[in-house]
């Protein structure tokens, strides 16, 4: 199995759907779970860490008309400029993130705090040197959308949890999340929460250093493989 998919047009998997949105994986295979959604606001539809895949765009004009495509990690360019360039619109980047801008063909705009109307209001982190994410949640809706820091894919939970803390980072997970209310939690990497969201954050960031033996036995050797092919991104 594929760390990450590069190239082929795999029949997209479609998650996490409701009124205003929906996610889907571009490549249901890849051993990473790479995620993008379309999030739909009062001034139209947000593109966020997208991958293209055939069929999408039909999916996408049911929700509405693309006012723009957002990155929220310095290692989600993925589709982002392609789909910009499609559908006629900027890829929009946080202020203070880097290496994106590099990696896509499409005009850029910079944002600082937040974007989209109602608002995604964004926290910045900045895990590790050279990756810059920014977690955006949107109160009006009790919408999170947690690029890596967090995650269900293969690499993040263990045990009973339903939200995993990366394992680079549960020694230190992102507590500052710990007064957010979700109602849904969208990952960049695996299907999102619904059910009881604000609890399994809750959980995920309480438990996060207790459970990192288990979570270091069992998921070591899978996140050095996705840190790895994250590199390419």
């Amino acid at each position: 199995m594929d760390v990450y998919v590069r190239a082929g047009d795999d029949d997209p998997q479609f998650i996490d759907q409701w009124d205003d949105g929906f996610g889907w994986f571009a490549h249901p295979d890849e051993e990473g779970a790479r995620a993008g959604h379309a999030v739909r606001g009062d001034d139209g539809v947000w593109l966020v860490d997208p991958l293209d895949a055939p069929g999408l765009d039909d999916r996408i004009t049911d929700l509405g008309e693309v006012v723009g495509v957002v990155v929220l990690s310095s290692y989600h360019a993925r589709d982002a400029g392609v789909l910009a360039e499609r559908h006629g619109v900027a890829v929009h980047l946080p202020a203070w993130m880097d290496r994106v801008s590099d990696r896509v063909d499409a005009p850029v705009e910079r944002f600082t705090g937040s974007f989209g109307d109602p608002p995604f209001r964004v926290r910045r982190f900045e895990p590790l040197s050279m990756w810059r994410e920014a977690v955006a949640f949107r109160e009006s809706d009790g919408t999170l959308v947690v690029p890596d820091l967090l995650g269900t894919g293969p690499g993040y939970a263990v045990g009973d949890e339903r939200v995993g803390v990366v394992l680079s980072h549960r020694l230190w997970p992102p507590r500052r999340l710990a007064g957010l209310d979700p109602a849904r939690i969208l990952f960049g990497h695996g299907e999102g929460v619904f059910d009881g969201a604000s609890a399994a954050l809750t959980d995920a960031l309480d438990g996060a250093r207790r459970r990192f033996p288990r979570a270091l036995a069992r998921h070591f050797r899978t996140n050095v493989r996705l840190m790895a092919a994250a590199t390419r991104e």
